[in-house]
Protein backbone atom coordinates (compact mmCIF):
# COMPACT_ATOMS: atom_id res chain seq x y z
CA UNK A 1 0.00 0.00 0.00
CA UNK A 2 2.70 2.02 0.89
CA UNK A 3 4.36 1.87 -2.97
CA UNK A 4 0.78 2.10 -4.68
CA UNK A 5 0.18 5.63 -2.59
CA UNK A 6 3.64 6.51 -3.65
CA UNK A 7 2.73 5.71 -7.45
CA UNK A 8 0.63 8.55 -7.31
CA UNK A 9 2.49 10.90 -6.66
CA UNK A 10 3.90 12.06 -9.50
CA UNK A 11 0.63 12.24 -11.39
CA UNK A 12 -0.59 14.32 -8.76
CA UNK A 13 2.65 16.41 -8.61
CA UNK A 14 1.54 17.67 -12.61
CA UNK A 15 -1.94 18.67 -11.95
CA UNK A 16 -0.63 20.39 -8.38
CA UNK A 17 1.91 22.09 -9.40
CA UNK A 18 2.31 25.30 -11.32
CA UNK A 19 5.88 24.33 -12.70
CA UNK A 20 8.05 21.69 -11.55
CA UNK A 21 12.22 21.16 -11.19
CA UNK A 22 13.24 17.72 -12.04
CA UNK A 23 17.05 16.34 -11.87
CA UNK A 24 17.99 14.54 -15.34
CA UNK A 25 19.19 10.80 -15.23
CA UNK A 26 23.13 10.92 -14.94
CA UNK A 27 25.32 8.23 -15.75
CA UNK A 28 26.97 7.03 -12.47
CA UNK A 29 26.12 10.60 -10.74
CA UNK A 30 22.04 10.60 -10.25
CA UNK A 31 22.42 7.77 -7.67
CA UNK A 32 20.72 7.63 -4.21
CA UNK A 33 23.04 9.80 -2.22
CA UNK A 34 22.63 13.00 -4.74
CA UNK A 35 19.61 12.29 -5.36
CA UNK A 36 18.31 13.03 -1.47
CA UNK A 37 20.03 16.02 -1.31
CA UNK A 38 18.91 17.52 -4.13
CA UNK A 39 15.67 17.24 -2.21
CA UNK A 40 16.28 20.04 -0.03
CA UNK A 41 16.88 22.33 -2.78
CA UNK A 42 13.33 22.41 -4.68
CA UNK A 43 14.21 19.70 -7.13
CA UNK A 44 10.64 17.72 -7.04
CA UNK A 45 11.49 14.41 -9.38
CA UNK A 46 14.74 12.84 -9.91
CA UNK A 47 15.79 10.71 -12.30
CA UNK A 48 18.33 6.86 -11.75
CA UNK A 49 21.01 6.81 -14.22
CA UNK A 50 19.91 4.54 -17.42
CA UNK A 51 20.02 1.40 -16.73
CA UNK A 52 19.74 -1.68 -19.59
CA UNK A 53 16.57 -3.29 -19.21
CA UNK A 54 17.82 -6.79 -20.97
CA UNK A 55 20.15 -7.06 -18.18
CA UNK A 56 18.72 -5.82 -15.20
CA UNK A 57 15.64 -8.04 -15.93
CA UNK A 58 18.13 -11.17 -16.30
CA UNK A 59 21.05 -10.26 -13.59
CA UNK A 60 20.41 -9.96 -9.61
CA UNK A 61 23.51 -7.96 -9.50
CA UNK A 62 22.49 -5.99 -12.03
CA UNK A 63 19.39 -4.68 -9.39
CA UNK A 64 21.78 -4.34 -6.48
CA UNK A 65 22.92 -1.52 -8.49
CA UNK A 66 19.82 0.51 -8.02
CA UNK A 67 18.75 1.54 -4.42
CA UNK A 68 15.58 3.20 -2.68
CA UNK A 69 14.48 4.47 0.61
CA UNK A 70 11.31 6.38 1.43
CA UNK A 71 13.21 9.65 1.67
CA UNK A 72 13.91 9.03 -2.05
CA UNK A 73 10.07 10.02 -3.60
CA UNK A 74 9.31 10.85 -5.99
CA UNK A 75 11.66 8.71 -8.26
CA UNK A 76 11.90 7.58 -11.73
CA UNK A 77 14.08 4.75 -12.77
CA UNK A 78 14.70 5.74 -16.40
CA UNK A 79 15.35 1.95 -18.85
CA UNK A 80 17.03 1.82 -21.95
CA UNK A 81 15.44 -1.29 -24.37
CA UNK A 82 14.81 -1.87 -27.48
CA UNK A 83 12.57 -5.40 -26.99
CA UNK A 84 9.12 -4.75 -25.33
CA UNK A 85 9.87 -8.16 -23.48
CA UNK A 86 12.62 -7.10 -21.85
CA UNK A 87 11.19 -3.63 -20.85
CA UNK A 88 8.32 -4.98 -19.69
CA UNK A 89 9.81 -7.71 -17.36
CA UNK A 90 12.36 -4.74 -15.77
CA UNK A 91 9.40 -2.43 -15.38
CA UNK A 92 7.30 -5.52 -13.18
CA UNK A 93 10.68 -6.28 -11.41
CA UNK A 94 11.33 -2.55 -10.20
CA UNK A 95 7.51 -1.22 -10.18
CA UNK A 96 7.34 -1.61 -6.07
CA UNK A 97 10.23 0.34 -5.36
CA UNK A 98 9.64 3.43 -7.69
CA UNK A 99 7.41 6.06 -8.52
CA UNK A 100 7.90 6.09 -12.08
CA UNK A 101 9.15 4.11 -15.11
CA UNK A 102 10.86 5.99 -18.14
CA UNK A 103 12.09 4.56 -21.95
CA UNK A 104 14.68 5.90 -22.42
CA UNK A 105 14.63 7.55 -26.29
CA UNK A 106 17.43 10.02 -26.22
CA UNK A 107 20.95 8.88 -25.45
CA UNK A 108 23.36 10.34 -27.81
CA UNK A 109 26.17 7.73 -27.64
CA UNK A 110 27.79 5.78 -30.41
CA UNK A 111 27.55 2.66 -28.08
CA UNK A 112 24.33 3.36 -27.80
CA UNK A 113 22.94 3.32 -31.26
CA UNK A 114 24.33 0.55 -32.11
CA UNK A 115 22.63 -1.32 -29.45
CA UNK A 116 19.93 -0.07 -30.92
CA UNK A 117 18.91 1.48 -27.77
CA UNK A 118 18.03 5.42 -26.65
CA UNK A 119 18.64 8.29 -29.87
CA UNK A 120 18.26 4.98 -32.01
CA UNK A 121 14.60 4.81 -31.65
CA UNK A 122 14.22 8.60 -32.85
CA UNK A 123 13.28 6.82 -36.39
CA UNK A 124 11.34 4.19 -34.87
CA UNK A 125 7.89 5.49 -33.65
CA UNK A 126 6.58 2.38 -33.54
CA UNK A 127 8.98 0.11 -31.63
CA UNK A 128 8.53 2.89 -28.91
CA UNK A 129 4.55 2.11 -29.05
CA UNK A 130 4.78 -1.06 -28.83
CA UNK A 131 7.24 -0.61 -25.79
CA UNK A 132 5.09 1.78 -23.95
CA UNK A 133 2.26 -0.72 -24.47
CA UNK A 134 3.90 -3.54 -23.14
CA UNK A 135 5.00 -1.52 -19.93
CA UNK A 136 1.55 -0.18 -19.32
CA UNK A 137 -0.07 -3.31 -19.82
CA UNK A 138 1.70 -4.94 -16.96
CA UNK A 139 2.20 -2.35 -14.51
CA UNK A 140 0.34 0.68 -13.00
CA UNK A 141 2.89 2.79 -12.09
CA UNK A 142 3.23 5.99 -14.27
CA UNK A 143 5.08 5.84 -17.63
CA UNK A 144 7.59 8.45 -19.29
CA UNK A 145 9.26 8.29 -22.58
CA UNK A 146 12.15 10.91 -22.81
CA UNK A 147 14.03 11.78 -26.15
CA UNK A 148 16.04 14.43 -28.70
CA UNK A 149 15.15 15.98 -31.59
CA UNK A 150 15.15 14.19 -34.58
CA UNK A 151 18.24 15.12 -36.39
CA UNK A 152 16.71 15.76 -39.86
CA UNK A 153 13.16 16.13 -39.65
CA UNK A 154 10.85 17.40 -36.69
CA UNK A 155 7.76 15.77 -37.74
CA UNK A 156 9.50 12.70 -36.85
CA UNK A 157 10.00 13.98 -33.38
CA UNK A 158 5.71 14.91 -33.43
CA UNK A 159 5.30 11.09 -34.52
CA UNK A 160 6.99 9.67 -31.60
CA UNK A 161 5.53 11.76 -28.91
CA UNK A 162 2.18 11.48 -30.67
CA UNK A 163 2.62 7.34 -31.41
CA UNK A 164 3.63 7.31 -27.60
CA UNK A 165 0.41 9.53 -26.25
CA UNK A 166 -1.80 6.89 -27.71
CA UNK A 167 -0.26 3.93 -26.24
CA UNK A 168 -1.06 5.96 -22.90
CA UNK A 169 2.54 7.31 -21.57
CA UNK A 170 1.69 9.69 -18.84
CA UNK A 171 4.49 12.19 -19.54
CA UNK A 172 7.09 13.46 -22.08
CA UNK A 173 10.15 14.68 -22.02
CA UNK A 174 11.98 16.61 -24.41
CA UNK A 175 15.84 17.11 -25.08
CA UNK A 176 15.78 20.21 -27.24
CA UNK A 177 19.05 19.36 -29.02
CA UNK A 178 19.85 16.22 -31.70
CA UNK A 179 22.09 13.83 -30.73
CA UNK A 180 24.44 14.85 -33.09
CA UNK A 181 24.55 18.65 -30.98
CA UNK A 182 27.45 19.66 -28.60
CA UNK A 183 26.07 20.43 -25.17
CA UNK A 184 27.11 23.48 -25.74
CA UNK A 185 25.11 24.26 -28.34
CA UNK A 186 21.62 26.44 -28.23
CA UNK A 187 18.64 24.68 -27.10
CA UNK A 188 15.87 24.70 -30.30
CA UNK A 189 13.05 25.95 -28.17
CA UNK A 190 10.56 25.79 -31.27
CA UNK A 191 10.75 21.77 -31.26
CA UNK A 192 10.21 22.02 -27.61
CA UNK A 193 6.93 24.26 -28.19
CA UNK A 194 5.83 22.37 -30.74
CA UNK A 195 5.94 19.26 -28.75
CA UNK A 196 3.93 20.70 -25.68
CA UNK A 197 1.11 21.91 -28.53
CA UNK A 198 1.15 18.82 -30.00
CA UNK A 199 0.40 16.23 -27.09
CA UNK A 200 -2.02 16.37 -24.38
CA UNK A 201 0.01 14.82 -21.63
CA UNK A 202 2.65 16.99 -19.13
CA UNK A 203 5.68 17.67 -20.79
CA UNK A 204 8.87 18.37 -19.10
CA UNK A 205 12.13 20.20 -21.51
CA UNK A 206 15.91 19.46 -21.18
CA UNK A 207 18.54 21.06 -22.13
CA UNK A 208 20.83 24.03 -21.34
CA UNK A 209 19.10 24.77 -17.22
CA UNK A 210 21.81 26.04 -15.50
CA UNK A 211 19.97 28.80 -12.97
CA UNK A 212 16.40 29.86 -12.73
CA UNK A 213 17.09 32.18 -15.16
CA UNK A 214 17.42 29.57 -18.01
CA UNK A 215 14.30 28.21 -16.32
CA UNK A 216 12.33 30.66 -16.67
CA UNK A 217 13.48 31.59 -20.22
CA UNK A 218 12.45 28.24 -20.83
CA UNK A 219 8.82 28.00 -19.42
CA UNK A 220 8.02 31.21 -21.33
CA UNK A 221 9.05 30.06 -24.98
CA UNK A 222 7.74 26.83 -24.35
CA UNK A 223 4.94 26.59 -22.23
CA UNK A 224 6.26 23.20 -21.03
CA UNK A 225 5.13 21.81 -17.56
CA UNK A 226 8.33 21.14 -16.18
CA UNK A 227 11.91 21.51 -16.49
CA UNK A 228 15.07 19.18 -15.89
CA UNK A 229 18.75 19.48 -15.95
CA UNK A 230 21.29 17.34 -15.61
CA UNK A 231 25.03 19.28 -15.68
CA UNK A 232 23.48 22.67 -13.78
CA UNK A 233 22.65 20.43 -10.75
CA UNK A 234 25.44 18.60 -11.01
CA UNK A 235 27.51 21.57 -10.75
CA UNK A 236 24.95 23.39 -8.21
CA UNK A 237 22.95 20.75 -6.94
CA UNK A 238 21.22 24.45 -5.12
CA UNK A 239 19.97 25.88 -8.65
CA UNK A 240 16.53 25.60 -8.69
CA UNK A 241 16.42 27.19 -4.55
CA UNK A 242 18.32 30.62 -6.30
CA UNK A 243 21.99 29.96 -5.60
CA UNK A 244 24.30 31.02 -8.01
CA UNK A 245 27.27 28.36 -6.50
CA UNK A 246 26.93 25.58 -4.35
CA UNK A 247 26.41 26.66 -0.72
CA UNK A 248 28.63 24.65 1.60
CA UNK A 249 25.91 23.65 3.52
CA UNK A 250 24.95 21.40 0.63
CA UNK A 251 28.51 20.30 -0.12
CA UNK A 252 28.33 18.97 3.50
CA UNK A 253 25.18 17.05 3.15
CA UNK A 254 26.15 15.48 0.17
CA UNK A 255 29.70 14.45 2.23
CA UNK A 256 28.08 12.70 5.05
CA UNK A 257 25.14 10.73 2.79
CA UNK A 258 27.05 9.68 -0.17
CA UNK A 259 29.62 8.40 2.99
CA UNK A 260 26.46 6.86 4.50
CA UNK A 261 25.13 5.30 1.71
CA UNK A 262 28.65 3.61 0.91
CA UNK A 263 29.25 5.77 -2.39
CA UNK A 264 32.39 4.61 -4.28
CA UNK A 265 35.75 6.49 -3.92
CA UNK A 266 35.57 8.21 -7.14
CA UNK A 267 32.10 9.23 -7.40
CA UNK A 268 32.29 10.97 -4.12
CA UNK A 269 35.39 12.51 -5.22
CA UNK A 270 33.77 13.60 -8.79
CA UNK A 271 30.47 15.02 -7.27
CA UNK A 272 32.62 17.35 -4.49
CA UNK A 273 34.53 18.25 -7.73
CA UNK A 274 31.78 19.65 -9.69
CA UNK A 275 30.12 21.26 -6.83
CA UNK A 276 33.20 22.83 -6.21
CA UNK A 277 34.88 23.85 -8.74
CA UNK A 278 33.49 27.19 -9.44
CA UNK A 279 34.66 28.29 -6.28
CA UNK A 280 38.18 26.95 -6.23
CA UNK A 281 41.31 28.26 -7.37
CA UNK A 282 43.09 26.58 -10.30
CA UNK A 283 46.07 25.48 -7.94
CA UNK A 284 43.41 24.16 -5.28
CA UNK A 285 41.43 22.85 -8.57
CA UNK A 286 44.93 20.56 -9.20
CA UNK A 287 45.55 19.78 -5.89
CA UNK A 288 42.08 18.40 -5.20
CA UNK A 289 41.86 16.67 -8.11
CA UNK A 290 44.93 14.38 -6.78
CA UNK A 291 43.79 13.34 -3.53
CA UNK A 292 42.93 9.66 -4.10
CA UNK A 293 41.50 8.61 -0.80
CA UNK A 294 38.47 9.54 1.37
CA UNK A 295 40.45 10.62 4.17
CA UNK A 296 42.75 13.07 2.16
CA UNK A 297 39.34 14.08 0.62
CA UNK A 298 37.85 14.86 4.19
CA UNK A 299 41.59 16.33 5.46
CA UNK A 300 40.72 19.02 3.13
CA UNK A 301 37.33 20.11 3.43
CA UNK A 302 37.93 20.31 6.96
CA UNK A 303 40.64 22.46 6.52
CA UNK A 304 40.03 24.94 3.56
CA UNK A 305 36.31 24.81 4.42
CA UNK A 306 35.10 24.01 7.83
CA UNK A 307 33.23 20.67 6.26
CA UNK A 308 33.12 17.90 9.00
CA UNK A 309 32.19 14.69 8.27
CA UNK A 310 29.72 13.90 11.24
CA UNK A 311 29.27 9.83 11.36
Amino acid sequence: MVFENKRQSILQLFETAPRLNVCAPMVRYSKGAFREILRDYNVDIAYTPMILADVFKSSEFARSDYTTNDLDSPVVVQFAAHDPVDLAQAAQLVAPYCDGIDLNCGCPQKWAYKERIGAYLSDKPETVREMVKAVKAVVSTPCSVKIRRHPTDDRQTIELVRRAEMMGVDWITIHGRTRHQKSTEPVDFNIIKMVKESVSVPVLANGGIFSVKDADEMYEKTGVDGVMSARGLLQNPALFAGYEHTPLEAVEKYVNCALAYGTPTFIFHHHIMFMMESIMSSVERKTFNCLSSVAAILDHLRHYYGIECTL
